[in-house]
């Protein structure tokens, strides 16, 4: 493979910012990456010598972790910022935050934090490359890209296939990007939720819409569920847990009712008996493991596109202790 486009690659903040050669792009070259971690010494030595900054301004287990572990992989060097410890608590503003990390010479920032449109901020502020690994409600891309390749790894071609999301759509970074990327491969998304639950602008999605879970099962290929994020809403959105578990959870029953090779998808955490209960996280079409597998692979070939390594990608003679 030849090496980034350096333009093209300067960041990842929006899967909106991406086509189909890009996905396409970023999906090969994480069968490469997920090949490494097969490996008795998981790691090559593709980013030796840079630098990549965590600047999580939000709590964060996968995402962070699996960033981290991409990082290690490929042998960058890692600085790890923590909001509650650092000079923000003094009254340091986000933009001295980001101007100082960058002056310690870190050549990309992945950044998480609770307002919609940061990591564009970010961007602006730094000469390093930035990641958007969560901004608000806004958009989470990498996201989108584990879920795209870890529903291919199972299903072969994305083009065609019947996406159901489902629940709390209104809060949901995860919704915005993957819409966009299932689209962009040729995905068809149906959309169900509450009306409470919608954003606004659905109506400019390339999607449908309806409250009706038990309508689309039947015909569905992709089942994602979203987690309640009662962290984000202000106001009451449905009457009860019970009564949205009732009418737009994933049950056994329901679960039987989806074709025989359709997955069941959620980016965690999992809010079990909510949005979707024990017993189907637990089955075998249940696929939320390797999501997490996937995404560390998948972080990998983002943080090589973005840093604009050279063409020498996973030599097998280059694998480094």
């Amino acid at each position: 493979m030849s090496a980034p486009s350096a333009g093209r690659w300067s960041h990842l903040l929006s899967i909106r910012d991406l086509d189909r050669d890009d996905i396409e792009q970023v999906l090969e070259l994480t069968d490469s990456f997920a090949e490494v971690a097969q490996r008795a010494i998981p790691k090559v030595p593709a980013l030796r010598g840079r630098t990549v900054a965590w600047l999580f301004f939000e709590d964060s287990t996968r995402t962070r972790l699996s960033f981290e572990a991409a990082a290690r992989r490929l042998s960058a060097d890692t600085l790890n910022f923590s909001a509650s410890s650092s000079s923000l608590s003094k009254g340091e503003s986000l933009r001295d935050t980001v101007e100082t990390v960058s002056a310690m010479g870190v050549d990309a920032l992945v950044v998480r934090h609770r307002a919609a449109g940061a990591a564009h901020r970010v961007a602006a502020w730094t000469d390093a490359a930035v990641v958007n690994a969560g901004d608000g409600r806004h958009e989470h891309p990498t996201q989108a890209l584990l879920d795209l390749y870890t529903a291919r790894a199972h299903l072969g071609d994305l083009e065609g296939r019947r996406v159901t999301v489902v629940g709390d759509i209104r809060h949901s970074r995860v919704a915005r990007s993957g819409v966009w990327a299932w689209h962009a491969l040729g995905a068809s998304v149906t959309l169900v939720a509450p009306a409470t639950l919608l954003p606004a602008d659905v109506g400019d999605w390339p999607v449908e819409v309806t409250a009706d879970l038990d309508a689309t099962l039947a015909d569905t290929d992709i089942c994602y569920l979203l987690r309640m994020q009662r962290e984000r809403q202000s106001d009451v959105v449905v009457p009860s847990l019970r009564e949205y578990r009732r009418e737009w959870g994933l049950d056994t029953q329901r679960a039987r009712r989806l074709p025989d090779h359709a997955l069941i998808m959620h980016p965690g955490p999992i809010n079990r008996g909510v949005e979707l209960d024990g017993a189907v996280a637990d089955l075998p079409r249940t696929v939320i493991t390797d999501q997490v597998t996937n995404g560390v692979a998948v972080r990998m070939a983002v943080l090589y596109l973005v840093l604009g390594a050279g063409p020498r990608l996973v030599d097998t003679e280059s694998a480094v202790a």
